[in-house]
């Protein structure tokens, strides 16, 4: 079944989740992420199909996520590496894992740590202004209008950051 498309949305999550919103793709790039380079030990690690471990390796790779390297020449063979976009996905996956590691695990059971390579302790993402360098929450954010909104999203920003009551409850 083929889903809708998000690329003509003029929202940068909806457009961001049309190239990686996917599960499958996500786990190949946290594997990535991890050293896996290699078609089959995708394969063997994940338990995914070939057809569909082809299908998001060509679009990642079309996306410029990923690059194709050969790493033998008879016969040819690719293995896949990230590029600066791809390597830009790293903070999106860590702020996953930080939330899968806070509510889908019981703290003991928390399968993978990462270790800072500058200072050698054990990290978990955070987010912080770029201006003060304090923490970022759903409390302390508002949205505004950017320099790419047109003037209904202006518009409609400026009315829900004014009355934030004005969002819609899905519960």
């Amino acid at each position: 079944m083929q889903r809708s498309s998000f690329s003509d949305m003029h929202c940068s999550v909806a457009r961001t989740l049309d190239i990686i919103g996917e599960w499958w793709t996500l786990l190949i790039l946290r594997d990535v992420f991890y050293g896996v380079r290699r078609f089959e030990a995708f394969r063997s690690h994940l338990g995914i199909s070939r057809k569909v471990l082809t299908n998001r390796l060509q679009r990642l790779t079309a996306e410029g996520i990923l690059k194709k390297v050969a790493y033998q020449d008879n016969p040819l063979r690719h293995e896949y590496r990230l590029t600066e976009k791809g390597r830009d996905l790293f903070p999106v996956l860590l702020s996953l894992m930080k939330w899968g590691d806070r509510w889908q695990t019981r703290g003991e059971d928390i399968p993978v740590v990462f270790v800072h390579r500058d200072c050698g302790h054990k990290t978990m993402p955070q987010l912080v202004c770029s201006h003060c360098k304090g923490e970022l929450n759903a409390r302390n954010m508002r949205p505004t209008p950017g320099p790419g909104a047109s003037e209904k999203e202006l518009e409609e920003l400026r009315r829900i950051s004014v009355n934030p009551k004005l969002f819609k409850d899905n519960s």
